[in-house]
């Protein structure tokens, strides 16, 4: 490969971390869907029940289902009586005292939407990559209990019906939904859910008078789904511990009572059985996707036709309420009986007498039946036959692909085959021992899930061996080509000789046909590709690390100049261990801020006293950062915050305005540079504009706060003047081109204005205050950072500003400096303070629980990707802000523009690797969930770190050196001053 372009190696960059970063869906999270199942039904049993009504409360949480509470109707006085706590939903709880059976119904990350519901009616877990998929249209392409029913009614959302019945056998399932504009999150979203139950009660009235649709609800075999989206929309609007949220408790449960008396006076046979969940929970701070508990407890209540009743310990507590969880629901003497979200699928197969969907994993719940042992021992058998099925067929795509097939220990020998199991359970059935074929039931259903997790993990190791040796071959290769083109400026050449293209390419095509041979993805050989090529490329610049290390470690001379690097080396390795720490545990930014502020007093108490007035702003600016991590990452909404932040915005922008000639026009070199008086009034006129916009937006903020907390929804006008304040904010910027000031002070304070709006407009707490700060933070590290470099070296370059056209690539005609160890501790300073940006106002554990709250004075009714665009702006303006001050500062110090990126991104990877390694596809929920966040947010912000060099490129064009001469500080000691001469000295 010829030496990369600036360019050329950014989009290696850019695509090597796009591809890598889908790794873990194909490694930990492959789709579990396999075709070519034979289908499997309790036969010559009569079914307990000929229909099934479910109920799905989207977004209800098992504990706030059960608890007791004030009465939360808006109608209700300020009464003493409605003051006292009661059940919320009575008659659901009527159910769990004396109709049917209860218990906690534990889902799996994500807890989204469309896989909740994919689990709940197929029986299987999607891989977590299908999460998008339920944003959009996508029908459900796999088996389901609807597409076993003989006709499916469904009412509810536009979001999640569709997909099961375009999915479904042509005809089979019917969907009535409301339109998309009735999913608004500030206005009553009790009105969703009656708009089904008056749905229902429409059907089964008109069948009074047609006689086709009456004998058509009469069969058996029928499913009626409700989807109760309201609980989910106020759960988002206001939290699920608001009143309004606790309210549409009692709606659903009001609605469901009336729809099971109606269907038990319509059917009158007592042949109808009822199944009440949720597909997934509701955090706190109004949000769900990751593994948190609050997430992933769900209720179910199953009542009616073939289910058993409730099982009352009247002398203490029943079994099931080990956990604690439910001890303040008032039903310790009730069993609670837990299932995995995929068993309520098996479980409504059964009830209705149907085929259990063939993808299906569920584990049938055998405490919900009411029956003998058995027929729960037959049911039992079939259960287990249907899971095979899917070991079966997915065993034999395996041995078909692999060179070497090593079958599960569990299911691979004459004593352990399935059939040998299968006739050992008949036996004990046929013998009348039940609860023995119950056990061992039981027993093979567990090794047929873990033959199919044998299955789905077969390939790991390899996959995760390519893939770190692809990350570990990309930090190799980018350290490489700094050093290649930064430290020594192409002056060595590569050593790449045919054998060694023999043997790197040998190695590929062995990967390749091993990949051929196994029918692998596209995308796996991308995987291969890359170790290969880096590793190539390491290889033949051997000559080029050899000679770096030489430059850069060749002032590396006594045993103390040993043990020096050594000590730093450790300490660059702890800090990078802390910042992995630091997902863990948002504190460690504290510890390292407070740290940070000592940094300049490493230099020396006379560098300390001549930019005393830089070392003391940098130790507040510190100060004040290091606050934001020990304040609750989850946040509600504080208006007070919003403003103050939004005043010290506008106060930096009017005193900016009002002191532009005193900041930029005393300056050395650049007071003669001035624009003339036409072309300045202009640039005033437009910064004036831009502060002007940092008002409106606060006023505007201010307004829908305070329309949308006093639950009058969001006013019309309110939200055109927010969307055209943001706009603008973003747009304007771009007219200082009519009147350029080059000044790098200038081009930081538009950028700053810049996304001030977005930081007002679109947070609900200390966003803003924080958004401050770390833009302060960075203007006082990049002129510290620069005066460092003076201070430390003896023949300071002078700012660079950029290549000239023809250059050469070597030593003696490079625009910039050569890179040395100490550039080393600036990257990881940017990596640091990259990190900073992401976490110091949101939440390590998971990406989900930034909150939405503020989107919603834009976009209150349900847009994902709408709403998600918008939220990706807030959180990547530092990002902007950054990189125009990294880019800035590179030209301050004369270090070409991607040397440091290439620096940063070797050392974020490093990270990248740790998180790979930690992503986990089992255990519990809240550990599944927080790795795969962990890993997506460092492996992104690799990402982002690639691109940031062009952005920041960007921003800064044109940028003049303006005062970088001169000193920072207080004074200039003589020391300094003659350090500053020589720079000056180059320059003229």
């Amino acid at each position: 490969m010829a030496r990369l372009s600036r360019g050329g190696f950014l989009a290696i960059a850019v695509v090597f971390h796009l591809i890598y970063a889908y790794s873990i869906f194909s490694i930990y999270f492959v789709s579990p869907i396999v075709r070519g199942m034979r289908e499997y039904s309790v036969e010559n049993t009569k079914a307990p029940a000929k229909r099934l009504f479910l109920f799905v409360g989207d977004g209800l949480r098992a504990d706030k289902a059960f608890q007791s509470f004030p009465d939360p109707s808006p109608s209700i006085d300020d009464l003493e009586a409605a003051k006292e706590p009661r059940p919320l939903a009575p008659f659901l709880r009527s159910r769990v005292l004396s109709h049917g059976t209860f218990g906690v119904s534990h889902t799996r990350v994500p807890t989204e939407s469309r896989p909740g519901h994919v689990a709940l009616i197929a029986g299987l877990y999607e891989d977590v990559s299908a999460v998008t998929t339920g944003w959009k249209l996508n029908p459900v392409n796999f088996d389901s209990v609807f597409n076993r029913s003989r006709h499916t009614w469904s009412w509810g959302s536009p979001d999640i019906l569709p997909m099961f019945q375009q999915g479904a056998v042509p005809g089979r399932v019917d969907a009535d939904t409301y339109g998309h504009e009735a999913e608004d999150f500030l206005t009553d979203a009790v009105q969703l859910d009656i708009w089904v139950f008056d749905k229902v009660k429409q059907l089964f009235a008109d069948a009074k008078t047609n006689a086709t649709l009456d004998a058509e609800l009469r069969r058996d075999k029928n499913v009626f789904f409700l989807h109760l989206l309201g609980l989910d929309t106020s759960g988002h609007g206001y939290r699920p511990y608001s009143k309004e949220y606790l309210h549409n408790i009692k709606v659903v449960d009001q609605g469901v009572r009336e729809i099971s008396q109606l269907a038990e006076e319509f059917y009158a046979d007592g042949k109808t059985a009822f199944v009440f969940t949720a597909d997934h929970g509701m955090s706190d701070w109004g949000s769900h996707g990751d593994g948190h508990p609050d997430n992933t407890r769900t209720p179910l209540i199953v009542w009616g036709s073939g289910v058993a009743p409730p099982v009352v310990n009247s002398k203490g507590t029943a079994t099931g309420h080990e956990d604690g969880f439910s001890s303040d629901w008032g039903l310790d003497q009730i069993q609670r009986n837990d299932v995995a979200q995929a068993d309520v699928a098996a479980l409504m197969a059964y009830l209705v007498g149907l085929a259990f969907p063939v993808n299906s994993v569920g584990e049938l719940p055998l405490t919900y039946l009411d029956g003998d042992a058995k027929t729960k021992a037959e049911a039992l058998l079939v259960n287990a036959k249907e899971i095979l099925e899917m070991y079966h067929v997915k065993e034999e795509h395996k041995i078909s692909t692999q060179l070497r097939y090593r079958p599960y220990p569990g299911l691979g020998d004459d004593e352990h085959s399935v059939e040998h199991r299968i006739a050992q359970i008949r036996q004990s059935i046929d013998t009348g021992d039940a609860d023995k074929a119950i056990e061992l039931g039981n027993d093979l259903i567990k090794t047929g899930l873990e033959g199919l997790r044998y299955l789905q993990t077969y390939d790991w190791l390899f996959l995760r061996t390519l893939i770190t040796t692809g990350y570990l071959g990309w930090i190799a290769f980018a350290i490489t080509t700094v050093i290649d083109s930064h430290v020594l400026h192409g002056e060595v050449d590569t050593l790449r000789s045919t054998p060694s293209v023999i043997v790197f390419s040998s190695i590929l095509v062995a990967l390749y046909s091993v990949l051929f041979i196994q029918q692998s993805s596209w995308v796996y050989y991308a995987y291969a590709f890359f170790p290969v090529m880096f590793w190539e490329e390491v290889f033949v610049r051997r000559a080029s690390l050899a000679k770096g290390k030489g430059v850069l470690l060749g002032h590396i001379i006594s045993p103390w100049d040993r043990i020096s690097l050594v000590l730093t080396s450790l300490a660059f390795l702890g800090v990078i261990e802390a910042l992995v720490q630091s997902y863990f545990y948002r504190e460690v930014y504290t510890v390292i801020y407070l740290l940070a502020s000592t940094w300049p007093a490493f230099y020396g108490l006379d560098f300390v006293k001549r930019n005393a007035l830089l070392v003391l702003t940098w130790a507040l600016c510190c100060f004040m950062m290091s606050i934001f991590t020990l304040l609750p990452a989850m946040k509600t909404e504080n208006l007070n915050l919003i403003l103050l932040g939004g005043f010290l915005m506008f106060a930096v922008g009017a005193a900016y305005l009002l002191l532009e000639q005193s900041i930029i026009g005393s300056t050395p070199n650049y007071k003669d540079k001035l624009a003339p008086p036409a072309t300045d009034g202009l640039s005033k006129t437009i910064l004036g504009a831009q502060i002007g916009l940092v008002l409106l937006a606060m006023i505007v903020t201010s307004s829908s706060v305070t329309s949308i907390q006093a639950r009058t929804g969001l006013p019309l006008g309110t939200q055109i003047v927010g969307w055209l304040t943001l706009i603008a904010s973003l747009t304007i910027p771009f007219l200082h081109s009519l009147a350029p000031n080059s000044h790098y002070i200038h081009r930081l304070i538009i950028i700053f204005l810049a996304f001030s709006p977005t930081f007002i407009i679109l947070t609900i707490s200390y966003e803003g205050l924080f958004y401050f700060a770390f833009c302060v933070l960075l203007f006082c590290w990049v002129r510290l950072e620069r005066e460092v470099y003076v201070h430390t070296t003896a023949d300071p370059q002078p700012p660079t500003k950029g290549p000239t056209k023809g250059t050469k690539r070597d030593s003696g005609s490079s625009p910039y400096r050569s890179l040395t160890l100490a550039d080393a501790r600036t990257a990881l300073f940017f990596l640091a303070l990259l990190q900073s940006a992401f976490f110091s106002t949101g939440n390590i554990a998971s990406i989900s629980s930034f909150s939405l709250d503020a989107v919603y004075r834009l976009i209150p009714v349900f847009d994902p990707f709408s709403q998600g665009a918008l939220l990706i702006l807030k959180l990547l303006a530092p990002f902007a802000v950054m990189s125009a001050n990294l880019a800035i500062l590179n030209k301050r110090i004369g270090v070409a523009p991607s040397a440091l990126y290439g620096v940063v991104t070797a050392m974020s990877d490093v990270m990248t690797v740790r998180f790979f390694w930690m992503v986990r596809d089992e255990g519990s929920w809240l550990d599944i969930g927080t790795s795969i966040s962990q890993f997506c947010i460092a492996s992104g912000l690799g990402l982002w770190v690639a691109g940031l060099e062009g952005v920041g490129g960007g921003m800064v064009s044109g940028v003049g050196l303006g005062d970088w001469e001169g000193g920072e500080g207080n004074g200039v000691a003589a020391n300094g001053k003659a350090k500053v001469d020589a720079v000056s000295e180059k320059e003229s």
